[in-house]
């Protein structure tokens, strides 16, 4: 271990340059016109891959976009195996113009790197395939099986991943995934995530006349699609916040006095998140702390409203559709599906007269909690003290990862969940970023964990 750990030390300078390298891919998964560049960054990244010296990297064709896998298994049938998922994919960089860089052209400054993916989820996925050539370059045996399975759709739902778990379960068979595509707690303060809320996420649909409508000479008569969607919406949650469609909260257990205790003793303030985000005051449902809000309740809110006319100027229209995108952030024991029906059923409820109105279920994951006294999480632990010199902290996370759940039913082993980015660090926004200290860090406590993972045999 402390070989690899040396070669890190004396390479830091050319594994920063690759992760630069790896971040200038244009990878926008959602994007068909970036169709192209994301199968080359896919090809590049196999590439790579066998350069370091894994002796099998294959990229497997899907109906999307490609998936690529790796392994090395030379510590034998009695040493654990752990499985790496991360993914290569990246989230549209709109709106461009509140992006200091180019967001494909990687700038380092005030010991960060901006660019589109630095921590979600390039940065986190660079990290482990630079502590893997770390420890190969070393000459000596891997003291684990490895296993290297990173994909190119997760910003869109991962469609395509589902059916390749499960048709490909022999193959990714493992004691243990870690995945690093979350956030640390603080600046400097390590954390492991045990909980993920799930997700559905869907779009309201609502059609009305069949053409756009002067407002003067229909207005009145003629029902708005627009302000009949506008209704829809304002139905679904109460002046408290709480969202009221009906058999919504019925599978949300309450969280024990135990964790409740242990989270907030956390001490994630409202006055730290409103600093973050730069807004006054909080919202959400009263009589939960401001970690029950993120981490332990169930949410909805309005991602996005098309409909009528939105340039520059007045224009006089009654629009013949409009559409709203919808998200729920789910906790356990609530399910993805069983959320859309839910959802469904009220729309078709309180669609006023005159107007016709459809949901689409775009994708969605279930929430997951993972073993708190999983052998894997231990290694973890260990790693992550040795590494920042401080002990490690338990939390939730409010987003979604839904392959955690595919590994847990399909796989049946438990995930580590071992983030080194920021929840400040502007993923999904204009200027993401990475810091080069936490990425550094990581490093070393990925090789660490991986040793630690050793003591499972």
């Amino acid at each position: 271990m402390d070989s690899a750990l040396q070669f890190l030390e004396q390479h830091h300078v050319s594994t920063r340059d690759q992760l630069l390298d790896f971040l200038r891919f244009p990878s926008v998964s959602t994007d068909p016109d970036r169709t192209t560049d994301v199968a080359e960054c896919a090809e590049w990244l196999a590439n790579h891959l066998r350069r370091i010296g894994l002796p099998t990297v294959t990229v497997f064709q899907t109906d999307g976009h490609p998936i690529v896998y790796a392994e090395h298994l030379e510590a034998g049938p009695k040493a654990p195996t752990v499985l790496m998922y991360g993914h290569y994919d990246v989230q549209p960089v709109d709106p461009l113009h509140l992006w200091t860089n180019d967001p494909f052209e990687p700038t380092i400054r005030d010991g960060k790197v901006f660019a589109r993916g630095a921590t979600d989820d390039k940065g986190q996925v660079w990290i482990h395939v630079a502590a893997v050539e770390a420890m190969l370059s070393t000459g000596e045996p891997l003291p684990i099986n490895l296993k290297l399975l990173i994909e190119g759709e997760e910003e869109i739902g991962s469609p395509n991943l589902s059916p390749f778990v499960r048709n490909h379960a022999a193959m990714l068979a493992c004691d243990a995934v870690v995945v690093s595509d979350t956030a640390m707690f603080a600046p400097g303060q390590p954390s492991l995530v045990y909980g993920l809320r799930g997700l559905a996420y869907v779009e309201i649909h609502v059609d009305g006349p069949r053409r756009d409508l002067h407002s003067g000479s229909y207005g009145g008569p003629v029902a708005n699609p627009l302000n009949a969607l506008c209704s829809i919406i304002a139905s679904m949650k109460d002046e408290q916040g709480r969202v009221t469609i009906d058999g919504f909260y019925d599978d949300v257990p309450a969280i024990s006095d135990q964790e409740r205790t242990a989270l907030n003793a956390l001490d994630y303030t409202s006055e730290r998140l409103l600093h973050d985000i730069g807004q006054p005051d909080a919202g959400g449902e009263p009589g939960y702390s401001i970690v029950e809000r993120l981490w332990t309740r169930p949410t909805l809110d309005v991602n996005g409203i098309i409909g009528g006319f939105t340039g520059e100027g007045a224009k006089t229209v009654l629009p013949a559709k409009a559409m709203a995108k919808v998200s729920m952030r789910l906790v356990p024991d609530q399910k993805h599906h069983h959320i859309v029906e839910l959802i469904t059923r009220h729309v078709e409820r309180v669609t006023p007269a005159g107007v016709h109105s459809r949901v689409v279920d775009l994708h969605g994951a279930d929430p997951v909690l993972v073993p708190l006294d999983a052998p894997a999480l231990a290694a973890a632990d260990w790693a992550l003290r040795e590494t920042f010199g401080t002990p490690c902290l338990y939390q939730r996370e409010g987003g979604s990862i839904p392959v955690v759940e595919l590994f847990s039913s399909a796989l049946g082993v438990p995930t580590v969940l071992m983030g080194f980015g920021l929840n400040t660090e502007n993923a999904h926004s204009p200027d993401e970023h990475f810091s080069l200290d936490h990425f550094r860090k990581g490093l070393d406590a990925t090789v660490r964990f991986y040793h630690a993972m050793k003591t499972l045999a």
